[in-house]
């Protein structure tokens, strides 16, 4: 038994493991601040509200926590708040309530891939490995000084969906890895060296088109960075959207021919700007997702994909 009393802020698997892992561990947890489930969006990890609910943890989901939520935290007088891929930035007039810290999960190797969507870029820019990061929070987004951090591989075949749980298990090691030292309030400060960051912004659905004059590899990549869950890499053929679920690069020499040519119809191979990458399953849109190997998806050799 861990003897702490928590505010917590947490969404998405790693909020629900993380958040799970306070629960087994007898930390007292005061309350949960999380979001509605957005109806457009594919949820695909557990909930972290129905396990509050579970433990009898009063759940709030404010758009952005305000003046009602912090005379709320003022009163609750947690020892610790912990952000577990909360979406919002938490005020700092939040951070300097609790007297043993304010602490952050974020999902890389920080000071790395700072701000969002940090898997999907790491996958995206053919990263070989990632993590997570404990760190304090501060006012600017994970800039705050270092706890602990774990890293996992990300192998090639490797999707964004695969990776990210692959971190929220590093994040759940985090956070049992170190409850006891914020609980004595030994928790380490690893200042991070700020000549060594990267910061990556938000991705949205249309960062997902597909750039036929890329490397193969980079197509790739981009594909296994936003396929399911996330939106989908995609592309248009005579003003017909074409969704590409799965895909591999291909080594091809014939590079007399436009990047975005289809180069065989069974299997679809579709030259690159270095290489091809043939397709797997791939979804005209208003249509069924399907494997791609069997004849009929593409019309013709020779029809220019952009």
């Amino acid at each position: 038994m861990t003897d702490l009393r928590a505010a917590v802020f947490a969404y998405s698997e790693v909020g629900f493991v993380c958040l799970r892992e306070l629960v087994e561990r007898g930390v007292t947890v005061q309350a949960l601040f999380t979001y509605e489930d957005d109806p457009k969006e594919e949820i695909w990890f557990p909930s972290a509200a129905g396990l509050a609910r579970s433990a009898g943890i009063p759940v709030y989901t404010p758009p952005l926590p305000g003046d009602e939520e912090y005379r709320l935290l003022a009163d609750l007088k947690p020892d610790v708040i912990f952000s577990f891929y909360y979406r919002s930035m938490i005020a700092e007039r939040f951070l300097d309530i609790p007297p043993k810290g304010a602490f952050n999960i974020h999902g890389s190797l920080l000071p790395r891939y700072r701000g969002r969507a940090c898997i999907n870029w790491a996958v995206l820019n053919g990263e070989t490995e990632t993590g997570a990061t404990l760190h304090h929070m501060v006012g600017r987004a994970d800039a705050g000084d270092i706890v602990d951090r774990e890293k996992v591989p990300i192998l090639f075949e490797d999707t964004a969906f695969d990776v990210g749980k692959k971190v929220a298990e590093a994040a759940r090691i985090l956070v049992a890895r170190n409850i006891e030292r914020i609980a004595e309030g030994t928790a380490p400060r690893i200042p991070q060296r700020e000549e060594d960051a990267t910061i990556f912004g938000r991705r949205t659905p249309a960062d997902g088109i597909i750039p036929w004059n890329k490397s193969a590899v980079e197509i790739y990549n981009l594909v296994r960075a936003v396929t399911h869950p996330f939106p989908g890499a995609f592309t248009f053929l005579a003003g017909r959207k074409l969704y590409v679920w799965k895909a591999l690069p291909e080594k091809d020499e014939r590079r007399e021919t436009e990047p975005g040519t289809i180069l065989s119809v069974v299997p679809p191979v579709v030259q690159a700007g270095d290489g091809a990458v043939r397709i797997l399953r791939a979804q005209w849109e208003g249509e069924e997702e399907r494997d791609c190997t069997a004849p009929g998806f593409f019309p013709e050799n020779g029809v220019r994909l952009g």
